[in-house]
Formats: C-alpha cells, structure tokens, sequence
C-alpha cells in the first residue's frame, strides 16, 4: 500500500501547495488543508499546520459518539484519517427545492442540539460541511474550530440556507417543530442586529485581503485588499472598508460619476462603507470562461467604458474581468479605490485577463477597426503579460524600430 504521509500540503500564494507522489486522488480542500480518498471506507485529511490537525482531532475523538461525525481511524502529527462519505453535500441535496423537507429540518435540530450538549461551542455547520447518506442520514465535516469559534446559533448554516432562499421556510419550521429555539434565536439576532456601519473589517496588512468576522450571518459576496461586500437586501449589498482613506477614495469617484452608465447607484455612504446597487449576473470573466469567442458587441462595451473614463478624468484606466458585471441593465464595473490615484493610461490587467482566456488577439483586432487611434496608442508599445511563471511580452508591426544614436567624430587636440 501507498504512504499517505509522503503528500505535503503547504500554504501557497493564493491557494494550497500540493505534492502528491501517490496515487491517492484529491477529493477536496479548503483553508486549512486538502482531503484525498484512500478507499470506500476512509479518506485522510492533510494539514497545512500541525495546531490545527490537533485541533480537530481532539473535537473528533470528544464527539465519536454522535451519530452525525465520521469515523475516526487515525491521527498523526499533520494528519486524519477518517471516515468517507461518497454522497452530495446538503447544499447540493437542496439545490432545485422550494422549500426545505420536514425531515431534513428535524435532523438538523437534532444535530445542532447533540453539538450542544457535547460542549461544542460553534453549534453550527455550512451546507457544504453536511453531507446527506442513504434515509437523509447527516454526517458533518471540519471540526477545526469547534471548540474555538463561539456560534451560539447556527450563523453559517442560516447563511448558506438564505443564500438558496430556503431560510425563510427553514425557520417557519423551526418556529412550528420548536418554539423555544425559534425564540431563543430571534432574540439572539434581535440583540445581535447586523449593523453595516459597525462590523468589523481590517486591513490584512500589505499584499493580503481585509479581515472579516465570521459571525456575520449576512451573505459574504466579495472580499479583497481593500474591503468586504455583504448582500443586505435584494436589489442592495454595502461595501465595508478596512481602511477609511480607501472608502474616501472610492467614494469620491462613485459620487461623482453616478451619471456613467458603468457605475453602480449608490444610496449611502459613511466613514468606512458605502451602500450600493446589488449587481445580479455573473462577472465577466465567468460569462467569457462558456464563450468560444469574443464577440464585438462585448468588444465595444469594454472600449466605451474604457473610453468613458478617460473622458470622465479616471487616472487609471483599467477593467479586469472580475470587476465588470453582466447585468440587464448592461456592463457596470465596481472597485474604483484608485481610479483617481494611479496613473496608468493602457487597459493593461484587462489585456492580461483576455490573454488568459485566449481573447486578446481577437479583442485588439475588433478594437482596431472600431478606434483605430485607440488601437494604435494601446500598441505603440509592447504590451507585458504573465504567462504562468514567464513575463512575456505582446509586440505589434506598428511600433517604431529605436532610433540608433547617431555616432560622434573624434576631434583630435594636441596638448602639450
């Protein structure tokens, strides 16, 4: 047999490092580290840190008796070996139903209050750590932070139902099934009120994402180096800055552009958020990703934003993918923190992004004959791309060769 302890997984850039000279296949990973399937019956839980394997081996072996946590099998310095499940994740059980079955309500209660009495103090679990085996039997993984993270009541789990629109059919059940838990959590929430204007989000420091407090039970949509954005309401979702002077920034060209059909409306601002539009549609990196090609017409609403900025006095010019979403009511572009502050005059994280997903030629060609002088100041220059580990350059025809320095005559003095 293989040795599962020759695989290593370290924490990489954006994501975890894994080499894996054996066979055994990767089923899943997360933050703190990656899972792969030794047989039928078990699978193996690799850490980035020691701490945290411990951690969850102390939750698991403290909690074996509960019916919904997996075998436990082995522990090691960095590693788990447990119980495997070969069967869909509660979020994906759920995700054509209008309403949430009576039975799967009832076995959560029951999970939540066996959590409880086991001295778990997070009583909660997202839809993506439950799996539902055969009879709707419920098995729940990540147990890291079970006796760390404080969840009085189950914050991921009515994040993740609210998100499928199922939370509000969950808590009617609850509130017929149990009205003393029903009580106990709305006035838990009641008391505990999401307040946008004070929720906690800090800067990660340079290079690194903001920080966010995991008790929010309000959707997490999007995060980054300067801010988090939480889904508030329907059609509304508030932009939480972990620096003030990034929310000023921002705001600064928000409000001043609100004419431009790109920029999201805005209904509020504050010392660290601003509360905008919610954009329904998926971002354009995501559309492009099912496109075999770049059409024109997708073509010229990127070159009528980028020329919209310039016109509009925006000092970088720039539209990545990620930041520009499809809607019904056309392309509308978010993160402006430093569309006032940098000074970059080439679209040249968009041309990266299309060079990505193999578009750039096509996209320069169609520019060309839509703006011929747009074109030609784009590619006056070589244009720099990253090609996975290589810097790779884009160069055109149209550039000018250098000129060659003209040489000098030597002038011969005769000194004495």
């Amino acid at each position: 047999m293989e040795d599962f302890k020759t695989i290593t997984v370290t924490k990489g850039i954006k994501t975890l490092a894994i080499d894996n000279p054996t066979s055994y296949p990767l089923i899943g990973m997360g933050s703190q580290g990656a899972v792969f399937k030794l047989s039928d019956e078990k699978c193996v839980k690799i850490y980035t840190d020691p701490i945290q394997a411990k951690m969850e081996a102390e939750a698991l072996r403290a909690g074996q008796h509960l019916p919904f946590l997996p075998k436990l099998f082995e522990t090691g310095h960095n590693y788990i070996v447990m119980e495997y499940f070969d069967a869909p994740t509660l979020k994906e059980y759920l995700r054509n139903c209008t309403y949430i079955p009576e039975s799967i309500t009832r076995k959560l209660l029951s999970m939540l209050r066996d959590m409880q009495k086991a001295k778990f103090t997070m009583i909660d679990a997202p839809l993506r750590h439950i799996f539902v085996l055969e009879n709707e039997e419920l098995k729940v993984v990540d147990h890291v932070n079970a006796f760390k993270r404080i969840h009085p009541v189950p914050l991921k789990l009515l994040r993740d139902l609210n998100i499928i629109l199922l939370k509000d059919s969950f808590l009617s059940r609850v509130k017929q099934l149990e009205p003393d838990t029903y009580k106990r959590w709305d006035r838990y929430f009641t008391e505990n009120r999401f307040d946008y204007k004070n929720i906690p989000v800090t800067s990660g420091g340079s290079g690194k994402g903001v920080k966010v407090e995991s008790s929010v039970t309000q959707p997490l949509i999007g995060k980054g180096h300067q801010g988090a954005v939480y889904r508030i309401a329907e059609d509304q979702c508030v932009k939480i800055y972990g620096k003030p002077e990034h929310c000023k920034q921002e705001k600064d060209v928000l409000l001043s552009n609100q004419h431009l059909s790109f920029i999201p409306k805005v209904h509020e601002t504050g010392a660290n958020y601003v509360r905008m539009e919610y954009l329904l549609g998926p971002n354009l990196n995501q559309y492009l990703k099912k496109q075999s090609h770049l059409s024109e017409e997708i073509t010229r609403r990127l070159l009528d934003i980028l020329l919209e900025m310039k016109n509009a006095g925006f000092k970088q010019i720039d539209a990545p993918l990620r930041h520009i979403f499809v809607t019904n009511q056309g392309f509308k572009l978010v993160d402006h923190v430093y569309s006032y502050a940098r000074e970059q005059d080439r679209p040249i994280e968009l041309f990266q992004n299309l060079h990505e997903r193999g578009f750039l030629n096509s996209f320069l060609d169609q520019v060309k004959k839509l703006d011929p002088n747009t074109h030609a100041h784009w590619t006056k220059t070589h244009i720099p791309l990253q090609n996975e580990d290589e810097v790779i350059t884009l160069e055109f025809s149209n550039q000018q060769p250098p000129k060659r320095a003209k040489k000098r005559k030597k002038v011969r003095t005769n000194k004495k």
